[in-house]
């Protein structure tokens, strides 16, 4: 790479700092330009629907590296400035505000956006998205004062927002149009017992129903029309229904893209002077057997890890295990590997007590592990599933006295 032109990363989320981190750490001398669509200092997304809502957060304690990082570690900081154009062949990102950086490498990470509603009425006063710390900062003093939410998907950050909601003292009504909660992400086992747990809490689930709109008066809401007719009142409505990747300036530049950046093993995109790392990547992923997009912070730390290797000449390509956590009021879910496909699930542990794994199994064989306030099971299942050969049966998971721990250390 040239010594003049420098790394460029775009996005200043986990994927984006710790890139330009692990560059250091690996032992690149040359320059950093870490371009941040932010005006905010760079700082941590998933506490934003958990703690910061709940008050146990501040702007300032999420922030994800210090002032100190930037200056000892050499790294540009370019805040509030956003990319607008890619031209591949002069290896040049121009900026909005009129000025443009040439890079040796280019990264890309610039994340996902919240997907936008597709119904009538999402442009009224208080129908709000969680995605950026703005959002969660136009939305915190505003759900303080609701006395009737609704939430539209019963994703991760619906369910998440749900629960500090309903702790709050808000009734809450969450919408969602397909059969189960979190059904992309959990085995049918966990859905239910979240489910039940949010029932029990007070809110309201309207599974398998859609909506028909949104409805408001003076431009804020007042309700929502469900499409079986019913009628939710509502003084904030959060919109939770997904993200899309920011794949525009990728797409822009002619790099190709299908529900993300496409990447190889070692995160290079069709250019091979240009990475793309995190949520914004589809990937081919070792675990999965196929192409995937994933959006969780260990995939974002370790496609940046993969990335600096690569730019510092270290053999490099992505193979980690996926792992992911949703805290949703006392209940705290962690899940290592994918519950898609899997076929047969074991139960270890307590649920009426609250604290337990789910074991799920595709043709005999590990693929996932969902545990509920039990992290040594989660760390035990995120070794397991690293092996080679998990040799984990789902007799010996559904086994109490079955020690799990020993098999994760090779014994």
């Amino acid at each position: 790479m040239s010594a003049q032109d420098p790394v460029v990363i775009v996005g200043a989320g986990h994927a984006g700092v710790n890139a330009a981190a692990f560059l250091r750490e690996d032992g690149y001398e040359g320059r950093i330009v870490l371009v941040s669509a932010e005006a905010a200092a760079p700082y941590q997304r998933p506490p934003l629907s958990k703690a910061y809502l709940k008050g146990e957060a501040t702007a300032e304690s999420l922030i994800l590296r210090g002032p100190a990082f930037y200056k000892d570690q050499r790294v540009e900081l370019l805040s509030g400035e956003k990319v607008a154009t890619l031209d591949r062949a002069a290896r040049r990102v121009a900026l909005e505000s009129g000025s443009s950086l040439t890079y040796s490498h280019l990264v890309l990470a610039m994340g996902a956006m919240a997907r936008p509603a597709s119904f009538s009425g999402s442009e009224l006063g208080g129908v709000l998205t969680l995605r950026d710390l703005a959002d969660a900062q136009a939305l915190k003093p505003r759900m303080e004062a609701a006395k009737q939410i609704v939430v539209i998907g019963a994703g991760f950050i619906g369910l998440e927002f749900a629960a500090t909601a309903r702790a709050k003292g808000a009734e809450v009504d969450v919408v969602e149009f397909t059969p189960r909660v979190m059904g992309r992400a959990v085995s049918a086992p966990i859905s239910d017992f979240y489910a039940a747990r949010h029932l029990a809490s007070g809110v309201r689930l309207h599974l398998g129903v859609g909506v028909a709109a949104i409805e408001g008066a003076d431009g804020r809401v007042n309700a929502v029309a469900l499409a079986d007719g019913r009628r939710l009142p509502a003084d904030l409505v959060l919109v939770g229904i997904g993200i899309l990747p920011k794949q525009r300036l990728a797409s822009q530049g002619g790099l190709a893209v299908a529900n993300g950046v496409l990447t190889d093993a070692a995160m290079t995109t069709s250019d091979e002077n240009i990475s793309a790392i995190g949520d914004l990547t589809m990937h081919p992923n070792a675990f999965a057997g196929r192409r995937i997009r994933l959006e969780s912070v260990q995939n974002a730390l370790d496609q940046a890890r993969v990335v600096a290797k690569k730019l510092t000449g270290k053999p490099a390509h992505y193979d980690a295990v996926p792992w992911f956590w949703s805290d949703q009021g006392p209940l705290k879910l962690q899940i290592a590997g994918l519950a898609d496909g899997c076929d047969a699930f074991v139960t270890r542990g307590d649920p009426e007590g609250g604290a337990f794994s789910v074991f799920c199994f595709a043709a005999g064989r590990l693929r996932c592990v969902e545990s509920v306030n039990r992290p040594a099971d989660h760390m035990v299942a995120r070794r397991l599933l690293a092996a080679d050969q998990p040799n984990l049966s789902p007799q010996e998971a559904a086994d109490p006295s079955f020690d799990l721990k020993a098999r994760a250390m090779g014994k």
